[in-house]
């Protein structure tokens, strides 16, 4: 499993210390809201997007921010970040 930690990030997000313990995206299917702007939500997704693609490339990392910075406001829940990450990544990679 490839870890994601914030100093890995090109952009500062905030963090929800509020909600740090709640339980975050530990894989498919999760219906349950993602938090864009918060840090502790964001580590796991984009560590098992990472994972997914099979990169530890910091260039795909940069890719994957751009991409959830970018990602359409309908774009809610774990599972459909996850899928909006995972499958905008690979069709640029491919490019």
């Amino acid at each position: 499993m490839i870890i994601v930690k914030a100093s890995d990030f090109k952009f500062k997000y905030p963090r929800d210390i509020a909600n740090r313990n709640e339980p975050k995206f530990s894989g498919l299917p999760d219906p349950a809201p993602f938090n864009r702007d918060d840090l502790y939500d964001i580590l796991p997704m984009m560590s098992a997007v990472m994972d997914e693609l099979g990169s530890v490339d910091g260039e795909v990392l940069n890719l994957l921010e751009d991409l959830l910075n970018q990602m359409p406001r309908f774009v809610t829940s774990r599972g459909e970040v996850f899928d909006y990450l995972y499958g905008s990544a690979r069709e640029c990679l491919r490019g």
